[in-house]
């Protein structure tokens, strides 16, 4: 019988790099990379999201991570910020009308660093001014002529009451309580002069009941004059204070406006800091004292923090428009914050305490965010969209939101945000936002997908070396001889399990160029080998293999059972893989199956006690299809059989042992024993056909790796569908077993293929009345069948002959 199922050769088991073709002895000899390989979709699906001006075009990357997909999303946004005009500067101002809504100005690039600078300058400078305007000798003789002035016309009103008073025979006397009127009565004193003296209550009381009513009267009169004339009094004293004050105010205001027009020409283009300004000179005049005080005491106990400028948003006139990468995207690094200071027992804040998030400072250029950290801090995204949304942000604490008790809390004046939005993220993250917010695709128009792998081409080839070349330069790393330059190629190919792709996982690329020189430089090499990036890849798997080597001293102890020689029926070594990080690692896995007469099917023993997920089920039932399809079209199954993924422990999920299933399954029904010296992988279709399997370089080494332990033989080898033979990249010691025909690969398309290989006996092809040759595997299979189906019916026949009648039950009732 002839074999047809295809040995491959050990230059089929792994794609070389001709170190030639690289046209350099070094890496040293070529040129930097300068431009982004592999991702020609994403990488203009990025430039026209950019380029687009409309609303709703931020740019959501998603690829793998490693990929290069943020390195990439800040090379680019970064360069095309910086052609672009820097944005306007934002600062927080006391709002002098409203204290608790700080208003906010915009001014030209850079302007408002200066602008904090200039004023603080400012109001240290008018202390001085405004203190020596008001001690001048000018200003103290104006004020003194006033109040001079005010008081001459205060006495002769005074007076004027008096003299009123003493023609009625009274006296106006001022005590704590007020003026009083006393009447006054006509004595001669020593020298037999008349004179006025007090009239005593005594006497007063002595009066005749109509003298006092006159005296009341006039009295009462007298106080009716007394209050006029001090209410007179009283605005000629708040006549006096304003014109005082104004005399005041204007000697402030021409003290302080040559310095205000200074600083008008040099901001008074922004309309709104204008306005400000003109409100600040009004402030500054009306409390001019203060400035007085504090040039007096130089204690420095005055607060000017209501005149302070906080600069909220600063921007490089030359520096383009801004491009952050925001790494932590909490709700306040983003959205900015008050910041609260305690003093005695109680928090305080003011304008001045209003910190800018990542949104204010990308302002007119770019935001770029991880998509799963946005998601992970609460509310992050949600303000991203409102943000989006309205254009407009403001500076909010979560706490006014979610405080129990209403706080008052400073409302800054809302900034208007023009920002575009890059979103970094996983396939995981982009499919989850597009199915479940429906704001989602409004808010993110562009979506750049970064491959995980690409053609390997010459020109990649050439272009991976180049990238080689640049990393070693940036990190500081020894040059690359054309030799290590392939080794490193074709661990990209295997990164990417595909002799005709190159991984574009650039990160784990640079790990391993910075590992292979840290190897050469540890040997004093001055240059990076072959050796040392075969080193390199060998010392970061030993790194993370102990549970592969735990798991293979479980094999070499025979406490996990394998058999690597001989034939049996029932059972075979199929291929397991076991990842977790960026580990992974196959194994051989016992597969045993026995077959009997029933009407159960197959049953896979795993599934029955849940272990088995549903992908492989999928595969047992399609397994069933197949065994309808080659024995059922004119007689019924009659089988019962069972599965069993030998000493399993951790459940299993996956159809590439679906076909290795199905050999053990063949073998049980044809009773031909099945080689143990070949492990099988491979999914299969309900036509028998064999379907590829991923990690196929991790089984084939894993069983390698068993067989290398117990010996190799010369026969042992593995059987894989031929279509992953593409995907062939295989470790240099397995190639090299290859080649010394001590291990084998084989590649099959069909079952039949396969089970010839595995057996040594045909499958055996379908005749026109639909049975098979007798010596085949098909024919043996179809044998046994019909005998359980035989057996069955007289079961059935000879249950029914021997059924008691109901007349012989009645009998022996």
């Amino acid at each position: 019988m002839k074999i047809r199922a295809r040995k491959l050769t050990a230059a089929q088991a792994r794609r070389k790099t001709d170190p030639k073709v690289l046209r350099c002895s070094s890496s040293a000899e070529l040129e930097g990379l300068t431009h982004f390989i592999g991702q020609e979709r994403a990488v203009k699906s990025i430039d026209f999201g950019l380029a687009v001006k409309s609303t709703g075009y931020n740019v959501f990357i998603v690829g793998a991570q490693g990929s290069g997909r943020t390195s990439y999303a800040l090379k680019s946004v970064r360069e095309k910020a910086a052609r672009m005009p820097a944005p306007s500067d934002w600062i927080y101002v006391n709002n002098f009308d409203e204290p608790a809504k700080p208003l906010a100005i915009d001014l030209p690039a850079g302007q408002a660093k200066k602008a904090e600078e200039d004023f603080t300058k400012l109001i240290e400078e008018l202390k001085s001014v405004i203190s020596g305007a008001f001690e001048k000798s000018s200003y103290e003789d104006a004020k003194a002529q006033e109040i001079s002035s005010f008081q001459d016309q205060i006495s002769k009103m005074m007076n004027h009451v008096r003299e009123e008073a003493e023609k009625d025979g009274f006296l106006v006397k001022r005590t704590p309580q007020g003026f009083v009127n006393i009447p006054l009565k006509i004595v001669k004193n020593g020298k037999g002069k008349k004179e006025f003296k007090e009239l005593q209550t005594d006497e007063f009381e002595a009066l005749p009941r109509k003298e006092q009513k006159r005296l009341k009267s006039v009295s009462d009169a007298l106080t009716s004059k007394t209050l006029e004339v001090l209410r007179q009094i009283r605005e000629k004293e708040r006549a006096l204070k304003a014109k005082l004050s104004d005399m005041e105010a204007e000697i402030c205001r021409t003290a302080i406006g040559p310095y205000l027009d200074e600083i008008r020409e040099k901001y008074g283009q922004t309309k709104k800091f204008a306005q400000w300004i003109d409100s600040l000179e009004r402030q500054i005049v009306a409390n001019h004292a203060l400035f007085i005080a504090a040039a007096r005491d130089e204690s420095g106990e005055v607060d000017f923090t209501p005149y302070k400028i906080n600069v909220f948003v600063g921007n490089d006139p030359k520096g383009g428009a801004p491009a952050v990468w925001e790494t932590n995207p909490t709700f306040y690094n983003i959205a900015g914050k008050m910041e609260y200071e305690s003093r005695q027992g109680y928090y305080y804040t003011d304008f001045t305490r209003i910190v800018s998030g990542a949104l204010h400072r990308a302002n007119g250029g770019y935001l770029i965010l991880d998509a799963e950290e946005l998601l992970r801090n609460f509310m992050s995204y949600d303000l991203l969209k409102r943000v989006l949304r309205s254009g407009l942000l403001t500076v909010e604490n979560l706490s006014d939101q979610y405080s129990v008790m209403p706080i008052t809390t400073p409302r800054p004046e809302a900034i208007p945000i023009k920002t575009k939005v890059i979103l970094v993220g996983s396939y995981y993250i982009y499919y989850l936002l597009r199915e479940y917010d429906p704001d989602f695709p409004k808010f993110f128009k562009t979506v750049a997908e970064f491959d995980y792998e690409m053609p390997r081409t010459p020109e990649n080839e050439w272009d991976m070396a180049r990238f080689v070349k640049t990393t070693a330069e940036q990190d500081g790393c020894l040059p690359f001889n054309k030799k290590a330059l392939a080794e490193l190629i074709e661990w990209a190919s295997r990164l990417a399990d595909d002799q005709n792709k190159l991984s574009t996982q650039f990160n784990r690329l640079k790990e391993y160029v910075v590992e292979s020189s840290a190897w050469a430089l540890s040997e004093g090499a001055k240059s990076v080998d072959r050796k040392h990036v075969l080193r390199a890849i060998q010392e970061k798997r030993y790194r993370s293999s102990q549970t592969e080597e735990k798991i293979r001293a479980a094999f070499a102890e025979d406490i996990i059972r394998i058999d690597t020689d001989g034939a049996v029926v029932g059972q075979i070594n199929g291929l397991a893989v076991v990842s977790f990080a960026e580990v992974s690692f196959g194994h051989p896995a016992r597969i045993t199956a026995n077959t009997f007469m029933g009407q159960e099917g197959v049953i896979n023993i795993e599934r029955e006690i849940l272990m088995a997920g549903p992908i492989h089920n999928k595969g047992l039932l399609t397994l069933s299809s197949y065994l309808g399809r080659v024995y059922a079209q004119d007689m019924p199954l009659t089988l019962s059989a069972r599965l069993s993924f030998e000493q399993n422990y951790g459940g299993i999920d996956g159809d590439s042992a679906s076909s290795t299933e199905l050999y053990c399954l063949l073998s049980s029904l044809a009773d031909v024993p099945i080689a143990q010296n070949i492990a099988v992988t491979g999914s299969v279709d309900q036509f028998g056909n064999i379907q590829p399997i991923g990690g196929v370089n991790e089984k084939i080494e894993g069983f390698f790796s068993y067989c290398l332990a117990r010996g190799l033989t010369g026969s042992q080898g593995v059987l894989i569908p031929w279509q992953n033979e593409r995907h062939l990249m295989l470790n240099h010691d397995v190639v090299e077993a290859i080649r010394r025909k001590q291990f084998h690969i084989w590649s099959v398309k069909t079952i039949d293929e396969g089970i010839e290989l595995l057996t040594g006996c045909p499958a055996g092809k379908r005749r026109a009345d639909g049975t098979y040759p007798e010596d085949s595997i098909h024919g043996r299979a179809m044998a046994k069948l019909k005998r359980w189906i035989e057996k069955s019916a007289a079961l059935s026949r000879g249950q029914k002959g021997n059924a008691p009648s109901a007349v012989s039950r009645e009998r022996k009732q």
